[in-house]
């Protein structure tokens, strides 16, 4: 499949990426080259505080503005925070190209952090970590990354009571300064627009500033935990292992064993745990895999006394995948994760965001070779990466 894709990168070090559409509808984001990796340990969600303050309002609009302008025309406005990457993008009908430009481009240049707003969302924000906390599921895939890295990435992307509290109005207003600068950051757009009114937007609107982004100090490990708590009645548990980063083409063939593990009801697991011993509703798989770390992870949801069966069953599975995958089983997962690819295309802001990451990785383009990495994926490759010499292990059961 052709895709009538640009990239440039601007004189001012913006990167710009397009993907012409025919569909009436554009989906346009900004985004920084910064996320929770880039933070220390005492300054954890500084992040994650800047994009929620972004969207609070700018010298032009207020925040209630900021969504209507968008809203109005039918659009929808979002953002998010990650590891390695913190972005905002809005998705409308395509004539109104300039009123998206405009509002995401105003909101990441111009933000007031007003300091009543920003008291007003660190209160937010709490209520965000308690949320988060109180809902078992959540809580295990928040923390997985405690069992499974030293340093920034073992701490919660969206910080602690104890990290917000100390984030003043001058740390947000350094931080968002030494980042939201041209050379950091990314425009994308995917849909029915022309390239040229893109251009023209990014260089008449930023400058040259230079920004840098901090590099912090992380490094893996394994280890293994379970939590008690009461006051619920499953045991949440979640099976990690590190695997290649991105940068390596063995990356195809961890993405081919998370999904041959626990990527649907066809899954080695969700067959196994759920389907022949009924010992789980939620069977799931997930795949984090960047340049700059890597793992896959299982998440099951069963009761307390079942955690060391799953446990077991979920090893002995990657032995047999070691031991035994045959080369139709491998062809038959190629042919559903090339298949999730090409219908995740149809929206346009998934597209859109999965241009962002592997822009991250290095270049938006290699997006589309996604087809032909997984085809040259090798049966030993991914027999390899099942022998699971090394795994973390988070578990919260009743107590």
């Amino acid at each position: 499949m052709r895709h009538k894709f640009y990239r440039k990168i601007l004189d001012n070090g913006m990167t710009v990426f397009f993907e012409k559409r025919e569909i009436p509808v554009v989906a346009v984001a900004f985004a920084v080259r910064n996320g929770g990796i880039n933070e220390t340990i005492e300054e954890k969600g500084i992040s994650h505080f800047i994009e929620h303050m972004l969207y609070k309002g700018t010298k032009k609009r207020n925040a209630k503005q900021i969504a209507e302008e968008i809203e109005k025309r039918g659009g929808e406005l979002n953002g998010f925070t990650d590891e390695i990457i913190t972005a905002y993008w809005c998705r409308m009908p395509s004539q109104y190209l300039d009123v998206a430009l405009e509002v995401l481009g105003d909101m990441v240049k111009n933000p007031l952090f007003d300091p009543k707003e920003m008291e007003k969302e660190r209160k937010v924000i709490f209520e965000e970590i308690k949320m988060r906390k109180d809902s078992p599921h959540v809580y295990v895939l928040d923390n997985i990354q405690r069992e499974l890295y030293n340093g920034t990435l073992g701490k919660n992307l969206i910080g602690t009571y104890e990290t917000m509290k100390t984030i003043d109005r001058k740390k947000l207003i350094s931080r968002y300064k030494e980042i939201y600068q041209p050379n950091n950051m990314i425009l994308g757009v995917v849909g029915d627009v022309n390239l040229e009114d893109i251009l023209e937007f990014a260089k008449k609107n930023f400058g040259k500033i230079k920004g840098k982004v901090p590099k912090i100090n992380f490094s893996p490990k394994n280890a293994i935990k379970i939590e008690k708590r009461k006051g619920i009645d499953q045991a949440n548990l979640i099976f990690a292992y590190h695997t290649p980063l991105s940068t390596d083409k063995r990356s195809y063939a961890a993405e081919i064993l998370s999904t041959l593990m626990a990527g649907g009801m066809s899954s080695r697991l969700f067959s196994e745990i759920r389907e022949k011993r009924n010992l789980a509703y939620s069977v799931k798989g997930d795949s984090n895999i960047n340049k700059f770390f890597s793992y896959n992870s299982v998440y099951v949801g069963t009761k307390k006394q079942n955690v060391g069966l799953v446990k077991e069953i979920i090893l002995k599975e990657f032995k047999k995948v070691a031991e035994s995958l045959t080369e139709k089983e491998l062809e038959q997962v190629k042919e559903q994760l090339i298949g999730n690819y090409y219908i995740s295309m149809e929206e346009s802001q998934l597209q859109l965001i999965g241009l962002l990451m592997h822009e991250i990785d290095g270049n938006a383009k290699e997006f589309y070779d996604f087809e032909k990495r997984i085809k040259e994926v090798k049966l030993e490759q991914v027999q390899q990466l099942a022998r699971m010499e090394k795994y973390s292990f988070l578990a919260l059961v009743p107590e």
